[in-house]
């Protein structure tokens, strides 16, 4: 059941501020509302103690998606519809785009948000590998003034993150690629909609004189939150990408989850199916490599 609520509506993310800095024991930020909501529907125990909304439906300064010479700055209130079809973020960031598209339904993704996603941060939160790979960073305003942070430094545990209660997510700012990474975003659910992931991948490869340059991969469901595998990453830089590399990076990422997540009644199948994936994903992405000079 919907509690009663005092339901606070500001026009500007100064007002917002402001609200925060009196420390109101219960106060919540509401954006798209899609976790919150169904929460209070089921008396869900993290919601307990909210007895005031603060409304960012007014505050438009956070609904924008710019792009300057180095970086590109998303509006923290921006919905996932707002970014799956934004032609900035689809040119630039095509992964993110991608697992936006992949949430939910057409009704929410028109409400849910990107900052809505990764500051509830739970596991299945599909929105956060992509922007761990595109080494993400975000801004939170206070009454102190601004800060930027990285987003994989604000995720800490299971619903739960470094942004303080007087504190607000305004942007997420993501620094542009001058190299030519391939990418690859996968996501598996229980069904093809609608769906509750139950892992997700986000890849990205760098290859050059046919060496891996760089590599980035994150992992999605299949880890308690969303998180960067740097030391996957760190194992393949400087080597010739090919099968023997992939298996072993893939029998690696096995190891890392259990290391991670413990045995668990699902391990015996999620654990081989991810394996697999990201063997599949990296053999994907080095053809896509190779097929240009193929042609030549």
């Amino acid at each position: 059941m919907i509690p009663d609520l005092e339901i606070l509506s500001p026009g500007s993310v100064n007002e917002v501020v402001e609200l925060l800095s009196k420390n109101k024991p219960g106060t919540k930020l509401l954006a798209g509302g899609t976790d919150i909501i169904p929460g209070f529907q089921i008396d869900s125990n993290r919601f307990l103690d909210i007895d005031c909304l603060i409304d960012l439906a007014r505050v438009n300064e956070m609904k924008s998606i710019s792009e300057s010479d180095d970086e590109i700055t998303i509006g923290a209130a921006c919905s996932f519809d707002d970014i799956s079809s934004n032609k900035i973020i689809i040119d630039n960031f095509p992964l993110l785009s991608e697992a936006a598209n992949a949430i939910g339904s057409p009704q929410i993704r028109n409400r849910a948000t990107n900052a809505g996603n990764f500051i509830n941060n739970a596991p299945c939160a599909d929105s956060v590998p992509p922007l761990l790979v595109y080494d993400a960073l975000i801004e939170k305003i206070s009454i102190e003034g601004k800060q930027r942070t990285s987003l994989e430094e604000t995720l800490l545990v299971p619903y739960q993150t470094t942004v303080k209660p007087n504190e607000i997510v305004t942007k997420i700012i993501i620094p542009k690629k001058i190299k030519n990474y391939y990418g690859t975003f996968y996501k598996l659910g229980r069904r093809r909609g609608v769906a509750i992931s139950r892992i997700t991948l986000a890849i990205l490869l760098l290859v050059e004189d046919d060496k891996i340059k760089d590599m980035k991969i994150a992992s999605g469901a299949v880890t308690p939150i969303g998180m960067r595998l740097r030391e996957l990453e760190e194992s393949c830089i400087g080597k010739s990408p090919g099968k023997e590399l992939f298996m072993e990076v893939s029998k690696n990422l096995g190891k890392k989850i259990l290391d991670v997540t413990g045995l668990r009644w699902s391990s015996h199948y999620k654990v081989k199916v991810v394996q697999q994936m990201l063997y599949q994903l990296l053999e994907k992405l080095y053809m896509e490599f190779k097929e240009p000079e193929i042609e030549k």
